[in-house]
Formats: C-alpha cells, structure tokens, sequence
C-alpha cells in the first residue's frame, strides 16, 4: 500500500508518498496562505509526478477524548473534527483545510485521520487530571491531552531498534524540541506523562511560546488591565520563549550569538536548558528511571550544543555523552559515554513513517 501522508503546518502543506516499505518516493511542499492552502495545489502536486496513493494519512493535531487511534476518515469522523476546532483553533482549521483540499484532488482514495493526542491517550489519571474542580473538567473537558504525539510514538518504536536487543528500554524518555517543544515518559512503549496539557502552550521554553507560566501572573495582569485578552494570546503564542528572550526564535542563532558572548542570548540559552532538564528529570519520576534519553526534532537532531549542555546537568540520572560522538553524528544514531548506565539517542522526526504504518493498520482492521 502506498500511502500518501499530509501534514499541515503553520505556513506549509507538506506532501510526502511513500511506498510499501516505507520509502519515499516523492515529497512536495506547499504554501499556504490563511487558514489553508489553495484546493488547487495537491492536484497540482499529484499531477507533477508525486506519484499514485493507495491511501491517504492526514495528520490532525486535535482528538479530544473520543479519537484514541487512527480512523477511517468519513462525513461523521469529518464533522467530529470540525466540532473539536474549539480545543485548537490555531491548528485544526489548517488540517481540515488540507483535508477538503487533497480530498477534492483524490475523491476515490481512501483517507485516514492520524492524531497527534492519541499516543497520550493512555495517560493515567494521576497525569493527565488538573487539579480543579470536577464540575469544571466534566463541563468544559479541561484535562492534559499532549501532543507531538506521532512524534513521540515513532521515538518508542525506533529507539529499541538503534539499541543492542539486550539493552534495558522499557523507559525512555522523548524530547521533541523543534519550533514546538514536548516531552514525553515512556513505559513499555505507552504514554504515562507528557509536558504539554490542554493546549501546545504548557510545558517547555520554546521558539515562541512561552511554555509554562504562572496563571496568578497572568491574572494579574488581565484584571489591572495591562493586557486585553487577546495581546495576552498573541504574545504568548507568537511573542515568547526564545524570540521573547533573545529577539531570535532560531536556537542556531542563539548558540551563535551565546559562544560570542551575547547575555541575552546566553540568558535565553541558560532558561531553555534549565526547563528542559527539570522536565527531563521530572519525567524520569513518572518512570521510576531513565533507560534512554531520546533526542528528537529540529533543536534535538541537529543541536548538538544543546544536547551536551542537557545531559551536563543529570548525570544524576544516570546518563552521559561522548563529546566525539556528539559532535560528529549525522542522523539517527547513540551518542552515550562509556560507562554510562543511561543510552542517549538522537532520532530523525519521521512522522511520516508513523502516520503511513497507523493508516495500514487502520484500514486492515477496517476502522
């Protein structure tokens, strides 16, 4: 089965064909302008020599609770996800938008909804309830769903295959630091914990959200009226993290900028490292341990300065890099110090090949 797998960004639609084994076999990416893309360009695409699917995987940022696996896409499932709009209204319309768009281009193909909060479906109670009251969480649904969740499904399939079958790996740790950034316990190849919760805002520094911050503050802020809400979203969405810190949300810039001496890039450096490490370390209690730390996006593949300073800090943890290593690697490979009682890995994003392997399993078990 060949499958074609969509996955709409904040300004690309990226088109990407894969065969049988899961090779590539043709990729297109697209602008889009808005909420969407033009309903023209997949057909463009596809007759430009992307090649013929056998099924399409869109990725869908939103499941809420009721999406807890991939689906066959049809007019329910469709309007499902439209109703889910209100959990992530910065993301969902520009999946539904690629939906309508490359449905349009391939009306007789068969297409499959893969989500990104589904991997966190199997969060426990302990981890995924926020402590307010019930009337509030049943109401309004307030709970942690996570996301990168196809993201971090791929690290606990791929990371046992980079290890030595008589290596422990039943506790992993996931980090997907790329523009957005997540992390993720893993146990036994399940989600028991993750950074983000009822929205991608929770959770670490990143390129230009703010990650966690006190909600009294920002209360403070919006009853003095300092703030409406609506500069509070934008500037914690699109203002934040390391762009907020440093005037730059581009980690390449800011390693740069810290080595020559910079202080603000230095102290956006220093911030970023000290939240990601206590999430790591808090994610390792989820565990009960840390069998492998996992490195993966943008900042995680190609970041070796920021993969070095982390581990710096949890030796604790029991984990250790060889500077050589890391320095040197290029793709999917380990980078542990000898003699260190943790693997550390760092894994190619490749949620393509997650999405592609949950559409098979989809339609073979006909749901």
């Amino acid at each position: 089965m060949q499958v074609l797998v969509v996955n709409a960004g904040s300004s690309t639609l990226k088109l990407t064909l894969l065969d049988p084994d899961d090779r590539v076999l043709g990729a297109r990416e697209l602008p889009s302008a808005g909420d969407g893309v033009s309903a023209a360009a997949p057909r463009e695409a596809l007759a430009d020599g992307l090649g013929d699917a056998d099924a399409v995987g869109h990725r869908i940022v939103h499941g809420g609770e009721r999406f807890r696996e991939a689906v066959a896409i049809d007019a329910a499932v469709e309007a499902a996800l439209l109703d889910l709009t209100q959990l992530a209204p910065l993301h969902q319309p520009k999946s539904l938008a690629a939906l309508e768009a490359v449905s349009a281009a391939l009306p007789d193909v068969r297409a499959v909804a893969c989500f990104d909060t589904a991997f966190h479906a199997t969060l426990p109670a302990r981890t995924h309830t926020y402590a307010l009251p019930a009337a509030w969480r049943q109401r309004w649904r307030l709970r942690r769903y996570g996301f990168h969740g196809l993201s971090h499904a791929w690290v606990a399939r791929r990371a046992p295959q980079l290890l030595d079958p008589a290596a422990p790996a039943s506790r992993i740790v996931s980090c997907h630091l790329g523009a957005g950034a997540s992390l993720c316990a893993i146990a036994g190849g399940r989600s028991i914990d993750t950074t983000m919760g009822f929205t991608p805002l929770e959770g670490l520094v990143m390129a230009t959200r703010s990650g966690s911050v006190d909600p009294g503050m920002l209360l403070w802020l919006l009853e003095r009226g300092e703030l409406s809400e609506r500069q509070a979203a934008t500037t914690l969405e699109h203002r934040s993290g390391l762009l907020g810190l440093a005037g730059s949300a581009d980690m390449r810039v800011i390693v740069d900028r810290a080595e020559a001496g910079d202080e603000e890039a230095e102290l956006a450096l220093d911030v970023y490292v000290h939240r990601l490490r206590a999430g790591i370390a808090a994610m390792s209690a989820s565990l009960g341990g840390l069998d492998v730390l996992a490195f993966t996006g943008g900042v995680g593949e190609n970041a070796a300065k920021v993969r070095a300073l982390a581990v710096a800090g949890l030796g604790f943890l029991g984990v250790a890099i060889d500077e050589r290593r890391n320095g040197a690697l290029d793709g999917d490979g380990e980078i542990t110090a000898a003699g260190a009682h943790g693997h550390t890995l760092v894994i190619r994003a490749r949620e393509d090949l997650e999405i592609a392997r949950q559409v098979r399993r989809a339609l073979a078990d006909g749901r």
